[in-house]
């Protein structure tokens, strides 16, 4: 790894808000490739370097993690309507973020943004749900991302991957993760049953799919294919679509609820 990839990563780093352990460097672990475009798809890059994935949701508007954010901002760029990191023929700077006011490293709540970009894209967006949906515990689910197939391969993914998790129920999760952080309403958990099955560190930002709809924004995890600890999700709570159609329309000022 040269050092300014170096620097990229750690300063990604500082922005993450689990300890990853061992697979810092991991994406989505024991996924498969996703054949069929998702062009709504995005990957946020700093220096041309994935860091996180996110979401076209306007063709100049991106749904990603808070934590996501990079500066300068002059040297981000985003990846869009591609499955493969090295054959993306749209590349697009970015304006601004936009997060809640309400974001917190430390409780972890709100790890939510809108990313405008410079410019329109040609690429179709997911819309969002226009209210919250009903995401019981069980309930199966996709997440996307790309990066690593396995910890030994320091190099992301070159194409995107995808892997089927199933919804943890809230008070459950709580207990594997001891409240710390604390998964509350505005937050889901969601893992696969067998080992070495998950997410990581590439995949923030990226969407959790379930019936269909976007639902949630990949956070985090403390270990990267942990059945006992699985990945906490930024859920699309009415109060986070409410937020976000605030964002779009311009009615209410980005950093408050």
């Amino acid at each position: 790894m040269d050092v300014r990839r170096f620097l990229i990563v750690y300063y990604f780093l500082a922005f993450t808000f689990f300890k990853l352990a061992d697979c810092s460097e991991v994406s989505i672990v024991g996924g498969k490739d996703v054949k069929k475009l998702q062009p709504w798809m995005v990957s946020i890059q700093m220096d041309q370097i994935h860091v996180c994935g996110g979401i076209l949701i306007q063709d100049q508007w991106v749904l990603t993690a808070a934590h996501c954010q990079q500066k300068p901002i002059t040297s981000v760029t985003v990846l869009v309507g591609s499955l493969s990191l090295s054959k993306g023929t749209q590349r697009v700077g970015i304006l601004s973020y936009e997060y809640p006011k309400t974001f917190s490293v430390k409780t972890k709540q709100d790890d939510i943004m809108l990313i405008k970009l410079s410019k329109k894209v040609k690429a179709k967006p997911k819309k969002i749900p226009k209210k919250e949906q009903n995401i019981p515990p069980g309930t199966r689910c996709v997440v996307t991302g790309w990066g690593t197939t396995n910890s030994e391969v320091s190099k992301p993914s070159d194409k995107l991957q995808m892997l089927e998790v199933t919804v943890v129920d809230r008070d459950l999760c709580n207990c594997y993760y001891n409240r710390d952080p604390v998964i509350t309403k505005d937050m889901l958990c969601a893992g696969n049953k067998q080992e070495n099955r998950g997410i990581c560190w590439g995949d923030s930002g990226g969407p959790l799919d379930c019936k269909k709809n976007i639902v949630g924004v990949v956070s985090g995890s403390k270990k990267c294919g942990n059945p006992k600890q699985p990945a906490v999700y930024t859920f699309l709570s009415e109060r986070h679509i409410r937020w976000i159609n605030n964002i779009l329309k311009k009615q209410f000022n980005s950093t408050t609820f």
